[in-house]
């Protein structure tokens, strides 16, 4: 059956708004503001929430950041769908699992937003009370995220086991001890630093400097009960101090080692070159797992250009990105060619700096010969139509049976365009924010050829939620 104007139009619609709600995260980017950002977010959340609301709640099983899954889950609560409407029959399956998969500073954060709001309608009760149900520690949510969990505890009228009621409804000054071993810790750090080694580290952190402890002693003590995340960001500090980290770099995520490997000076990743480039690419080969290998020749072109640099409060997160992507596809591809627009060939060494010559990289990829030709760039070119030009060519005159599959990655909402700017309309664009997420975004990115219309699209998505809500949760966000 052929697709209606109509049809086109809102697989477009759904395809813009997917981009935006993976690589937008309302923050600062390097040619637009905050402001800017959170006015686009919030026309395409609303627009798509109201026109297609099955396809926004499906929107949760793809590769949406944290930020925008959040505001999905405020939107659907927050406005039930009207009898007769187009509500997906597994939304409230989808946002349970979502939830699960969320950080629990990000679901607090929720709940206390939907608190707020006075969104507190039978639904939104059930499905905070169902999360917390399922937390794996209430205490440790207790002593870390307090605030958190007596807000949600408050907006959806629930009674908090045990002495969790007590520890979050009633002064801190308790003279009695608790009988839970995290609560405990808790009461006695306030007057003993040896009790504060028991808690996390965040809120251990702030005992420590209450307490006056050296930060070279209190690293070496607190590194024992750091979480994986934690143990990352604290190496940098212990390497300071020329403290034994007693780390495994392999096991951090891909995205994160690779933002954490540039905020190293040069010098020092040149130094420990064989440490990081062996952490990169085990991180490389975890992440593609069943997927390695199962990419033909491929060429990259790379974006290491001063834009690259993001934002202070999104500092390399585009160059990190890139980085990311470059380990990982040397892993996904039988062979593999990468192509920087700085015209370097060290990937370890990399930063922003320098001139957006994607034309020339575009060439020098497509001279490879290549079966597939990934870019990872922000779409903004010292020449803008050169690039476009190039490959609307290429396409109609050198490729036109499509035998050489190409995609535009784009980890840079850009507020104007209400999506990720292209690099030409003969190359579909689809965000990124997570290396990790390359291989299902690569095949979401043929949605944005024309080839397929939203008959298509939503039998992906039906397929995409199926899979999503049959899956285990992650995991990664559980204390450890």
């Amino acid at each position: 059956m052929t697709d209606t104007y109509a049809d086109l139009l809102a697989c477009e619609d759904v395809l813009s708004f997917a981009n935006a709600a993976i690589s937008g995260t309302g923050q600062r980017e390097f040619l637009g503001g905050a402001g800017e950002q959170r006015l686009t977010l919030d026309f395409l959340h609303a627009y798509v929430r109201v026109n297609y609301r099955d396809l926004y709640a499906a929107a949760l099983a793809l590769d949406v950041n944290d930020h925008n899954a959040a505001r999905i889950v405020h939107g659907l609560l927050s406005e039930p769908a009207a009898p007769g409407g187009t509500a997906l029959p597994e939304e409230g399956a989808l946002i349970a699992r979502r939830l699960a998969d969320l950080p629990p500073q990000r679901a607090y954060r929720l709940f206390r937003r939907l608190a707020a709001d006075r969104v507190n309608n039978r639904r939104t009760r059930a499905v905070i009370a169902q999360w917390l149900r399922s937390r794996p520690d209430l205490a440790f949510d207790a002593v870390k995220y307090r605030a958190g969990l007596t807000a949600a505890a408050r907006h959806a009228h629930l009674r908090l086991p045990g002495e969790l009621a007590d520890f979050c409804f009633t002064s801190a000054r308790r003279t009695r001890p608790f009988s839970t071993p995290l609560l405990e810790a808790y009461r006695a750090a306030h007057h003993s630093m040896e009790a504060a080694y028991a808690l996390p580290l965040t809120v251990a952190e702030g005992f420590a400097a209450r307490h006056g402890v050296p930060r070279n002693r209190f690293l070496e003590r607190a590194r024992a009960s750091a979480t994986s995340g934690e143990l990352l960001r604290m190496d940098r500090g212990m390497r300071e101090r020329a403290l034994p980290t007693g780390y495994d770099l392999s096991r951090a995520d891909l995205t994160r080692l690779c933002s954490y490997v540039l905020a190293l000076p040069i010098r020092e990743r040149e130094e420990r070159r064989a440490e990081l480039t062996g952490a990169l690419r085990a991180s490389a080969r975890r992440t593609a797992g069943a997927h390695a290998g199962t990419w033909g020749r491929t060429a990259a072109v790379l974006d290491d250009s001063y834009s690259s640099f993001g934002s202070p409060v999104k500092r390399n997160r585009p160059l990190a990105v890139a980085l990311a992507c470059h380990f990982l596809m040397a892993e996904l591809s039988a062979g593999y060619s990468a192509h920087w627009l700085s015209g370097r060939t060290d990937a370890l060494t990399a930063r922003p700096l320098g001139s957006s010559p994607l034309a020339e990289r575009i060439l020098d990829a497509l001279d490879t010969r290549p079966e597939r030709l990934v870019i990872v760039s922000d779409g903004h070119d010292d020449c803008p139509p050169v690039p476009a030009a190039l490959l609307d060519a290429w396409r109609t005159r050198v490729d036109p049976g499509r035998t050489v599959s190409a995609v535009h990655l784009n980890p840079v909402l850009d507020a104007g365009l209400l999506g990720t700017a292209p690099v030409s309309a003969s190359v579909p664009t689809v965000g990124i924010r997570d290396a990790a997420a390359l291989p299902s975004l690569v095949e979401l990115a043929r949605f944005g050829e024309g080839a397929s219309g939203l008959a298509d699209l939503r039998a992906h998505l039906d397929r995409r939620v199926a899979a999503y809500i049959a899956a285990p949760a992650a995991g990664a966000h559980l204390p450890g």
